[in-house]
C-alpha cells in the first residue's frame, strides 16, 4: 500500500470522526480493515502503510483546532464550519502533514491533498484546496514559500 491509499483511508476515517462522532480508536481501526484494493486483505496490509495511516488521523484530528485556525485564516469567506466535510477533511490532513510532518514536503502535501480533492469531492474542490493550502503556506513561510523554513512539532 502506497502513502497515496494510506492518505485515503486517513480521509475516510476522518471523515468519518467529523461526521458520525465516531472515536479516534474506533476510526482507526475501522479504516485499516477497509479494501482499498480489489485483491487486498488487512494481513497483507504493510505495517509501514498501515502506520502512516495512523500517524495521520490520529495527528489531524489532534491538531483539528489549530488546522481549523490556519484554514479559516487563509479561507477568504468560508467558515471551516460551514465547508464541505470532506473538503474539511482533507485540508486538516494537509495542513497537518504541512506544519508537523517534517518527512513530508509541503509540495507534496498540497498535490496528495489535490488529488484527493478530485477524486473524493466536486468538480471545484481541488481548486479551493489548493488554494488554501497555497495560502497557508505563504503564510506560515513568508512570501518566499517552501525555500522557508517553519517551526515544526
Amino acid at each position: 500500500m502506497s502513502r497515496r491509499k494510506a492518505r485515503e483511508l486517513a480521509l475516510q476515517a476522518l471523515f468519518q470522526m467529523d461526521i458520525a462522532g465516531t472515536d479516534p480508536d474506533t476510526a482507526v481501526a475501522q479504516a485499516l480493515t477497509r479494501e482499498v484494493e480489489p485483491d487486498w486483505t488487512p494481513d497483507r496490509l504493510p505495517e509501514e502503510s498501515a502506520e502512516f495511516a495512523r500517524r495521520l488521523i490520529q495527528g489531524a484530528w489532534q491538531h483539528r483546532e489549530e488546522s481549523d485556525e490556519l484554514i479559516a485564516a487563509h479561507a477568504r469567506g468560508w467558515k471551516v464550519e460551514r465547508m464541505a466535510a470532506v473538503d474539511r477533511a482533507i485540508l486538516r490532513m494537509a495542513v497537518y502533514e504541512i506544519v508537523h510532518s517534517e518527512d513530508v514536503p509541503d509540495s507534496v502535501a498540497v498535490a496528495e491533498a489535490v488529488e484527493l480533492a478530485k477524486s473524493f469531492s466536486t468538480a471545484d474542490s481541488s481548486r479551493f484546496v489548493n488554494g488554501i493550502l497555497g495560502s497557508v503556506i505563504r503564510g506560515l513561510k513568508g512570501a518566499g514559500g517552501a525555500d522557508q523554513t517553519v517551526s515544526r512539532d
